[in-house]
């Protein structure tokens, strides 16, 4: 009885040490993870590029496809975490057991998790990409951390509280945590089915949908009429019949947004503005479909197993098609927030405002076709056409 009672307490003892050392990796892990300003879709910094070449030539004969890396690692964390939530919860209590599956996980899938994230640098897979991994990840490795921490160390399964987070239970259940684990790891396996393109044609077509919107607010505002508003310019200086200064209800309205229409004898020309706006917003929305179908649906595979023959044949380095689609997604991304200041000029009928945000949503929406104009083996195509139209459409009124 008293051998027994020493291999439980010492059993009990390496899962304490087990759960500290497991816990710790993870926030190792984390802090070695690339600073996202480094990779911020907007950089420039000339050491971020030259840091990210350098570990595209560094890995030229490293055959493993981070994409995948990561997936096989979410798979298995994902089962690992399945059951550490089932033994924490079930009797009898068995800490070898425990001790076993984080020895796994230390040994395997969190490693091979950070490698990931390491492997999956912004020339080789994109900024959009690497920034979407490191995210995706993080979180995994956060609430894995959180799951790992609620692991009783006395010897004892978790009580009804302390798995379903009720009673005085601090924070969340175990039965939570174990399912929020899963959502990441799920989170991680939905981004290598969408791949480089995938992800890319999901942030654009967000942003399409972004433009829609604000389109379909001008054209509502558009349609209102301030009849109403007219008649209480008229009196806006007498006194209501309680007795409040209409004038002084107007400002206070203003104060606090409320909306202003355009005034019926229009002085400040604000609609022919709007009909213009609105007739080039539908087009930039069309824009958005058409790069989506004939450029981003075009994509060669990413990162390059191989380069295309065609582009073999012009040079044996990368074309630089990662660094185009970080280029072209952050000025696809500019157009709905300028749109937005567009559209907020619009309801304060600035015209000058106005005017300014116009070439400016519209002239963001001509580089971004340009950056597409030729296809990616260089050449020119139907999308070209119908770009240098989209151009022109464009360039009207400026």
């Amino acid at each position: 009885m008293a051998a027994t009672s020493d291999k439980a307490a010492q059993n009990i003892a390496l899962l304490d040490a087990t759960v500290e050392s497991t816990s710790d990796l993870i926030t190792q892990l984390l802090s070695s993870f690339p600073t996202l300003e480094s990779t911020n879709l907007n950089a420039t910094n000339s050491e971020t590029k030259e840091k990210d070449n350098q570990a595209v030539k560094d890995q030229e004969r490293n055959t493993v496809d981070a994409l995948q890396l990561s997936r096989d690692s979410a798979s298995l964390i994902r089962a690992h975490s399945t059951k550490l939530s089932l033994l924490i919860i079930s009797e009898p209590f068995t800490p070898s057991a425990i001790t076993t599956i984080l020895r796994e996980l230390v040994a395997g899938p969190l490693p091979g998790l950070a490698s990931a994230v390491q492997l999956c640098n912004a020339s080789k897979y994109t900024k959009a990409m690497s920034n979407e991994l490191h995210w995706r990840a993080k979180n995994v490795f956060t609430e894995l951390r959180t799951l790992v921490q609620a692991i009783p160390r006395d010897g004892k399964v978790l009580s009804t509280d302390q798995k379903n987070g009720t009673g005085d239970t601090t924070g969340k259940g175990s039965l939570s945590a174990t399912g929020v684990v899963w959502e990441a790891c799920d989170a991680l396996l939905g981004l290598h089915d969408l791949g480089v393109a995938g992800l890319i044609i999901k942030k654009t077509e967000e942003y399409r949908d972004l433009v829609k919107d604000a389109l379909e607010e001008l054209q509502e505002w558009g349609e209102e009429h301030s009849d109403e508003e007219d008649d209480e310019g008229s009196i806006a200086a007498v006194e209501s019949d309680d007795g409040v200064d209409m004038s002084a209800q107007n400002a206070l309205d203003d104060m606090f947004g409320s909306q202003r229409h355009i005034p019926t004898d229009d002085p400040d020309k604000i609609r022919p503005r709007l009909e213009s706006c609105n007739k080039r917003l539908r087009m930039i929305v069309l824009m958005y479909q058409a790069v989506t179908k004939r450029r981003l649906k075009t994509l060669p595979t990413l990162p390059h197993p191989q380069l295309p023959a065609e582009l073999v044949a012009k040079s044996n380095e990368d074309p630089g098609i990662a660094n185009c689609l970080d280029e072209i997604l952050g000025v696809l991304k500019k157009i709905p927030d300028v749109t937005d200041e567009l559209a907020s000029a619009f309801y304060d009928l600035d015209g000058e405002e106005i005017d300014k945000r116009m070439d400016q949503c519209f002239f963001t929406a001509f580089a971004a076709v340009e950056l597409l104009i030729k296809n990616w083996e260089g050449e020119q195509d139907e999308f070209t056409i119908w770009a240098r139209k989209f151009q022109l459409a464009m360039k009207k009124g400026w």
